[in-house]
């Protein structure tokens, strides 16, 4: 199975903006690598830079002014952090790398349900880093969208395109749970909530339909 990073899409997501004049830019960069079958690393960046000839004159580069890494080894599927690092590359002040170490409370938290909050709790304001803590809160996310992704290795792969992710789902399984209340659909009584605590397959994303047909895949919809 070829899952190599360089092959992640690399265009811009924001709508062309050639037409107007850039101040700031700040970017997320959140990947996950299925490190053994029951191991996760998330690994995130924030930087933040100013464009061109903006603080100095004629000046032909991008100025950095954050830049800051995390990486969080996560078992699975209990989605638990066992280990945490956070390192500065660029910041504004010399004091700023050492509250760095004290993202090492993180290890032991969950990464599921209930994540967020004990992030702005642990981090939030004066105890942590806004731009480390604001990355951080991107990074919970990845994980739970790894769970799918984690156990289609499980799936044999095959010698023509066919389908590799498992639309059933055990009636046992309650890991559909972490995401009440995490959206519309969620919400309780929402239509991905109905369709869960009924015990429904998942149906096939929107997302994936498309693709699977330019393969001539024929799939059922999304309910």
């Amino acid at each position: 199975m070829d899952v190599r990073a360089d092959r992640f899409a690399d265009d811009g997501i924001l709508p062309d903006d050639t037409e107007l004049v850039p101040i700031h830019d700040r970017e997320y960069r959140v990947r996950a690598y299925r490190l053994a079958a029951d191991r996760i690393l998330i690994r995130g960046a924030v930087r933040d830079q100013k464009p061109p000839g903006l603080y100095i004159a004629h000046d032909p580069e991008p100025i950095t002014v954050h830049h800051m890494v995390v990486e969080l080894e996560v078992a699975f599927p209990t989605l638990m952090i066992e280990k945490a690092s956070v390192v500065f590359e660029t910041f504004p002040h010399s004091t700023c790398s050492g509250i760095t170490e004290h993202y090492r409370k993180l290890e032991g938290v969950s990464i599921a349900r209930g994540y967020s909050n004990r992030v702005r709790e642990l981090f939030g304001g004066p105890r942590g880093c806004t731009h480390t803590t604001a990355l951080l809160l991107a990074m919970g996310p990845v994980a739970v969208q790894c769970a799918w992704s984690m156990r289609t290795f499980d799936i044999p792969e095959g010698d023509e395109p066919a389908l590799r992710m498992g639309f059933g789902r055990d009636p046992d399984d309650q890991s559909w749970k972490m995401n009440i209340g995490t959206c519309h659909e969620w919400a309780e009584g929402g239509p991905a909530y109905e369709r869960a605590a009924s015990g429904a397959a998942w149906g096939v994303p929107v997302f994936m339909r498309d693709r699977a047909a330019s393969f001539g895949l024929e799939l059922g919809e999304m309910p």
